[in-house]
C-alpha cells in the first residue's frame, strides 16, 4: 500500500474527515439496531425539496436535451446565459455591478475553490483561515502545495479574532479565506469585523508583488434566522473573491452548481478570471454539469422553504437545552456547534454514539473541545432523539 500512493494522500487517508467516519459508523449501527433507532446528525446534506419551479424547469430541459448537442459540452466558463443571470443575482447581494466576464461558474463552491487555489498558489503559500473552518479547506489548497493556517475564533459564538488573524498574517500568506454563514458554528461574521480584516489585508498589500486575497467561501448564504443579514464582501477590498453553490439554497447539491465571482475591480482582474477558466479545464472539471446550469438559470431568484429549518433549528436548540448542553444559537446554516461537556470532544461524541446519536468531533473542524450537529434532518428525528441527549449528558 505504501508505494501505491503518494506521502501527502497517505496522510490525508490516515486523517480522513471525520464527517465520514461518523457517516460510515452510522451505516453499521442502522443496520445493528434499525433506521429509526438512528439520530444521525452527522451529514450536512440538504434534504428540504427544492422549489416546486424545479419540475417545471426540468421538463423544458427535457425537450432541449434532445436537441443536437442539447447536453453536449458547454463553454469552460459556463453557459453564457448562466453566467448573466449569476451576475444579476451576485450584484444585488454584493451591492456592486458586476458582470458576467466576473464569472465563472464551478462544480460547486469546493470546485471554485479548488480551481481558484491552482490558479493563484505556489507551494509554500499559505491560506489562514478562522477556527472552526469547513474540513476540506486544507485538502483544496494542499493539492498544490498550499498550507492551511488555522487562527482560533473567539468563542461562545466564534466572531473573528482579528489581533490574531493580523498576528497570522506573514511573507507567505496569500490567502485569507473566511465562511460566514459558517460551517460548522452557524455564525456569521459582522460587517465591522470583516471590514477591520479587510483594511488589515489592504495593509499586508502594501508593497506585495503577489497580493493577499480576501475569499469569501458562501454556499449557506441563503440560509439565515431572525433577520439576520449576511453583509456583502466584494465592496470591502479589491481583491476580494467569493465563492458559492446552489446545493443548499435549491437543493441542488448532486448538480453540483457553483460560481468563482472575482471583483472587477481587482488589478488585472480579468488574467484571474481567464486563469479560472483554465484551471477549470485542465484540472479536468471542463464545465459544471448543463443541466444544473440550465436550472439555476431559470430559479437564480427562488430558494428552498427557509421555515422548515427553522421550525428544526428551534426544536433542536430545545433538545439541547433540556439535556443542559451550551451553545450559542446558530444564526445561519443548519448546524449547532455545542461546547462538549468536560472539554473532551471525542469522549462526547462517543457518549452519544452509545446512545445512538451520531455527531461530529470539533477536532475535524479545527476546533477540539466542541461537537457539530447537523438540523438537515426531519423534525420527528430532532423530537426523538431527546432522551438520548440526556442519557448521555447524565
Amino acid at each position: 500500500m505504501s508505494g501505491v500512493v503518494t506521502q501527502a494522500v497517505r496522510e490525508q487517508m490516515a486523517g480522513a474527515s471525520w464527517i465520514r467516519r461518523m457517516f460510515e459508523a452510522g451505516i453499521e449501527l442502522k443496520q445493528q439496531v434499525g433506521a429509526d433507532q438512528v439520530f444521525d446528525f452527522s451529514l450536512g446534506n440538504p434534504d428540504v425539496p427544492a422549489p416546486a419551479r424545479v419540475r417545471e424547469a426540468l421538463l423544458q430541459i427535457a425537450e432541449q436535451a434532445v436537441q443536437p448537442l442539447g447536453l453536449g459540452y458547454c463553454p469552460n466558463a459556463g453557459r453564457p446565459a448562466t453566467r448573466a443571470a449569476l451576475a444579476g443575482k451576485l450584484a444585488t447581494e454584493q451591492c456592486m455591478a458586476v458582470g458576467a466576464g466576473d464569472v465563472v461558474v464551478t462544480c460547486g463552491a469546493a470546485g471554485a475553490l479548488t480551481v481558484f487555489f491552482r490558479a493563484v498558489l505556489e507551494p509554500g503559500d499559505e491560506v489562514v483561515v478562522p477556527a472552526p473552518y469547513f474540513v476540506e479547506y486544507g485538502a483544496y489548497c494542499g493539492h498544490f502545495g498550499g498550507v492551511l493556517r488555522p487562527v482560533p475564533s473567539r468563542p461562545p459564538d466564534f466572531q473573528l479574532d482579528l489581533p490574531a488573524l493580523a498576528a497570522a498574517i506573514g511573507s507567505r500568506t496569500r490567502a485569507v479565506l473566511v465562511n460566514s454563514p459558517n460551517n460548522p458554528a452557524g455564525c456569521i461574521y459582522s460587517r465591522e469585523a470583516l471590514e477591520a480584516l479587510a483594511r488589515v489585508i489592504e495593509t499586508a498589500n502594501a508593497g506585495r508583488a503577489r497580493p493577499i486575497f480576501l475569499v469569501s467561501d458562501e454556499p449557506y448564504r441563503a440560509l439565515v434566522y431572525d433577520g439576520a443579514v449576511v453583509p456583502p464582501i466584494l465592496p470591502l477590498s479589491p481583491y476580494a473573491v467569493v465563492v458559492g453553490s446552489f446545493s443548499k439554497s435549491l437543493s441542488l447539491a448532486g448538480e453540483r452548481v457553483g460560481y468563482l465571482l472575482v471583483n472587477p475591480a481587482m488589478p488585472d482582474s480579468r488574467t484571474l478570471v481567464d486563469a479560472a477558466v483554465m484551471t477549470t479545464r485542465t484540472l479536468g472539471f471542463v464545465n459544471a454539469p448543463v443541466i444544473g446550469q440550465a436550472l439555476v438559470e431559470q430559479l437564480v431568484d427562488e430558494q428552498v422553504d427557509l421555515a422548515v429549518y427553522d421550525a428544526r433549528r428551534l426544536e433542536m436548540a430545545r433538545v439541547l437545552r433540556e439535556a443542559g448542553i451550551r451553545f450559542a444559537m446558530p444564526k445561519g446554516a443548519f448546524y449547532f456547534f455545542p461546547e462538549a461537556p468536560g472539554g473532551d470532544d471525542l469522549a462526547c461524541v462517543n457518549r452519544l454514539l452509545a446512545q445512538n446519536i451520531l455527531a461530529v468531533p470539533g477536532r475535524g473542524f479545527g476546533c477540539p473541545g466542541y461537537f457539530r450537529l447537523s438540523f438537515s434532518v426531519a423534525i420527528r428525528t430532532i423530537t426523538a432523539s431527546a432522551s438520548a441527549f440526556k442519557r448521555a449528558m447524565a
